[in-house]
């Protein structure tokens, strides 16, 4: 024996009841079939509406009419198809219930009010006629039908509207039918009746409930459940078009999906089934031949995380309770108030670190809810209850799957997504089956977008894989170097389960979007082809739309507005990697925000390139302090340009000479200035300062400047700039020849001293001074700290040019999936 259930979406219109009639009988052929019919599309909210017109004295007739129409359309396609039937035996039968029940809405009218008992009876009509139909287009098939009358053998007890069934009472009134084997059964849904013989409804989803009741009557093999989808999904397939068909599921898995709001199949329904053992299928009757899922005891393929839930529109009652008080007693009392008053609750939780118990309801219920409570608690208040009060805007997100609460990878993952997202998190409740875990968070807007890309990382990013999406702005000479090194790498990184995405790639005039990867060697012509203008603001639209799994922004520029916007970018889920050193020098207070941000929204700002360029000073020094060293003082030469440049004045060549060549081979910055100023190096001791725990400001840092007072650089592009120094070579040239005399060399170095002040000056070092032998672009760093001294700790190499920069880039790039 095998149970069908076919629900509304599957009789809307006559073709579908001919569909329908189709499998039953394929089905019918392999062993003997029972189908049970819920009332066809839209008709029993349309009994609902009627009777809320009826009581409010308005017009009811509006819905009453439309009821008429469905099931004369049905009547006259069923004509047309076939011409020869007699249906006028059914038309009959029909409009004797239309007219029963339209004196019934008649009565409800006059009286104003409508009871739950006649309200059943209303209701529950559409089921009804939905047998008719089918049982006579069946015998138009010549198919021999016997139809069950769950008005009298389906017992339930006396909750008008949502009844639940005594399973052996009805199991015997069926079984004394003697059914014949080769009957196809008809049963309407949602239908049955109490001991007092009066007609009960069974409540949301009536009809599969009744569906799995008539299955452990009839001691079926299977109970199938037909609908408008293949079955059970990962997430809502109307709200996410990648959402994942579940296959096979566990009875305990389907509950939770059930109870935290998925629509498919209510937990009303599966416990019989689950009680009996009866396997139960989900189908689709416009895909007959598509797979289905397939629930039953114990799962065949029993995956990690089956699905997500996400129920909005909740409210919160918060009861907080006096610490001394016996949280057990108010809890029992709390669950008293809820059976006695009829609340759908969904959760109950006590929270220990503020002493209250949180009651989770649907938002429309919440003033109704929070007056009965008021008024219970009203006696125990002053002895108990400190305060009741409602938060609103309530989302409850849920994962689910076999022993999920115990799978610490899969938590992470969970947590760390809505951490990303704008939410405020409330409460984790783990569900006391151990296959689902709830975050229930407080957010204002629509929370789907960060359910889309939860459910991304979750189903189709591989745990193992390690994913990064780039979001590159500037492809000046470190941009470029960086893509062509991300290029050569893209295997050799592959091999090794790191996946680098470029989604967007900007320059200060256009900019180029593709979520699915742009190709790294054609990016050129991309951004040529599309020409679409760099707007930051686009940008950040872009990554908040698509919810991207790992973003992360690369600023290879030097612009102070796009280090301003940093703090968005993190707001939006974003890494940030930059060797631009605006963000790090501006006020301390940004400074702070962005390090908090970081913490809050569990992102990394990653700068090693700020100081060194390629070499690992932010790092190490960080490494330092975390192990409980202090640095005591500190001095290096921390521009690459100045290091070239002073090293030629150390050789002979002018200023102009040494500038040019560094300039030549990409060692300063676009205009050199920038390096002979000092201000560079400023910046990078200010981050260093920073770094060590120093509360400083740019201008906190004397630069001792490589030139005169009256040698006004500022508004000179890098023509004038150039031209200009040739004036002040005397000047230079007279500091180098001293400096020679004394056996020593001139170098441009930051200094921090031991009561953390800061300058930046042009100092003459001997032979014995690490400092002495550094050229050609080389930075070096000494630090003199509790553990490292009287030798400091020293970290020397190239610190400039375009290719070490890029390197340090991407080496803060592979920190991000480490």
């Amino acid at each position: 024996m095998r149970v069908l259930k076919f629900g509304g979406s599957s009789l809307s219109n006559a073709d579908l009841f001919f569909k329908v009639s189709n499998i039953i009988i394929q089905k019918n052929k392999i062993e003997q079939v029972a189908i049970v019919l819920s009332a066809p599309a839209k008709i029993t909210n349309y009994f609902i509406k009627t009777i809320e017109y009826a009581v409010r004295d308005k017009n009811y007739l509006i819905y009453f009419n439309k009821i008429i129409k469905i099931f004369n359309n049905l009547l006259n396609d069923i004509n047309n198809k076939y011409p020869n039937s007699d249906c006028e035996d059914i038309k009959y039968l029909i409009n004797h219930e239309i007219r029963k029940t339209k004196e019934i809405l008649y009565a409800v009218k006059i009286l104003k009010k409508c009871p739950d008992e006649i309200q059943s009876i209303i209701i529950s009509r559409g089921e009804k006629l939905s047998v008719i139909i089918m049982e006579k287009i069946l015998k138009i098939k010549k198919i021999k039908t016997i139809v069950i009358n769950p008005e009298k053998k389906i017992i339930a007890n006396n909750n008008f509207l949502n009844a639940t069934v005594n399973i052996s009472e009805s199991k015997k009134n069926i079984q004394e039918m003697h059914i014949p084997v080769d009957n196809i059964i008809l049963m309407s849904g949602f239908v049955a009746r109490n001991k007092k013989k009066e007609i009960v409804v069974l409540g949301r989803d009536g009809s599969d409930y009744s569906a799995a009741i008539l299955s452990v009557c009839l001691e079926a093999s299977i109970c199938e459940i037909w609908t408008d989808v293949n079955g059970i999904y990962s997430f809502d397939p109307k709200k996410i078009n990648s959402a994942k068909l579940i296959k096979n599921i566990s009875y305990e898995e389907a509950k939770e999906f059930s109870q935290l709001g998925s629509k498919v199949l209510h937990s009303k329904t599966i416990l019989p089934l689950e009680k009996f053992n009866i396997s139960c299928i989900i189908k689709n009757t416009l895909q007959p031949n598509a797979e289905g899922t397939f629930i039953s005891k114990k799962c065949k393929k029993n995956t990690i995380i089956k699905g997500i839930s996400c129920l909005n529109n909740f409210s919160i009652i918060k009861i907080y309770i006096k610490e001394k008080e016996n949280k057990i007693d108010i809890f029992s009392h709390i669950k008293k108030i809820i059976s006695n008053y009829n609340i759908q609750t969904y959760f109950i939780s006590c929270l220990q670190e503020n002493h209250s118990i949180n009651i989770y309801f649907s938002k429309e219920k919440n003033k109704e809810c929070y007056n009965i409570f008021k008024k219970n608690f009203k006696n125990k208040k002053s002895n108990t209850i400190k305060k009741i009060e409602i938060i609103d805007s309530i989302s409850i997100i849920s994962i689910i799957g076999k022993n999920i609460v115990f799978n610490k990878k899969i938590n992470k993952i969970f947590l760390k997504n809505i951490l990303q997202s704008n939410c405020d998190i409330i409460s984790v409740i783990k569900n006391s089956s151990n296959n689902s875990i709830s975050i229930i968070v407080q957010k204002d807007k629509d929370i789907q977008s960060d359910i889309n890309h939860l459910h991304k990382n979750l189903f189709f990013e591989n745990i193992k894989k390690r994913k990064i999406e780039i979001f590159l702005i500037g492809i000046g000479k470190i941009g470029k170097t960086l893509l062509n090194q991300l290029s050569n790498q893209k295997n050799i990184l592959k091999k090794n389960n790191i996946f680098i995405k470029l989604c967007s790639i900007s320059n200060t005039k256009y900019m180029i979007f593709n979520s699915k990867g742009i190709n790294i060697k054609q990016w050129e012509l991309k951004i040529k082809k599309n020409q679409e203008n760099f707007q930051i603001e686009k940008l950040k639209k872009y990554i908040s739309k698509n919810k991207f799994n790992n973003p992360v922004l690369i600023d290879c520029t030097a612009s102070q507005e796009i280090s301003d916007q940093y703090l968005n970018f993190i707001s939006l889920g974003c890494h940030i990697i930059t060797p631009n050193k605006k963000a790090n020098t501006s006020s301390y207070v940004y400074y702070e925000k962005l390090r908090n941000i970081c913490l809050q929204k569990n992102r990394k700002f990653l700068y090693e390139t700020n100081v060194g360029a390629g070499l690992p000073i932010i790092d190490n020094l960080q490494k330092l302090i975390q192990s409980g060293d202090k640095i005591i003082r500190f001095v290096g030469i921390l521009s690459g340009s100045l290091s070239f440049i002073f090293g030629k004045l150390n050789e002979g060549f002018s200023l102009y000479e040494s500038t040019k060549q560094a300039m030549e081979i990409g060692l300063t910055e676009p205009n050199p200035k920038e390096d002979l100023s000092g201000i560079d190096v400023a910046r990078k001791l200010l981050i260093i300062a920073r770094e060590i725990g120093y509360k400083l400001e740019l201008k906190d840092i004397k630069i001792d400047s490589l030139f005169p007072k009256k040698f006004d650089y500022s508004k000179l592009n890098t023509k004038e700039f150039l031209s200009e120094i040739n004036n002040i070579d005397s000047i230079i040239l007279e500091k180098i020849k001293k400096s020679n005399s004394e056996n020593k060399v001139l170098k441009h170095v930051g200094i921090i001293n031991q009561y953390g002040k800061c300058s930046v000056e042009i100092i003459s070092v001997n032979k014995n001074d690490p400092l002495y032998t550094v050229k050609n672009g080389e930075n070096i760093l000494s630090f003199y700290t509790k553990y490292y001294q009287p030798i400091p700790l020293i970290l020397r190499g190239y610190g400039a040019g375009n290719n070490v920069t890029a390197s340090g880039i991407f080496s803060d790039l592979l920190r991000l999936i480490s």
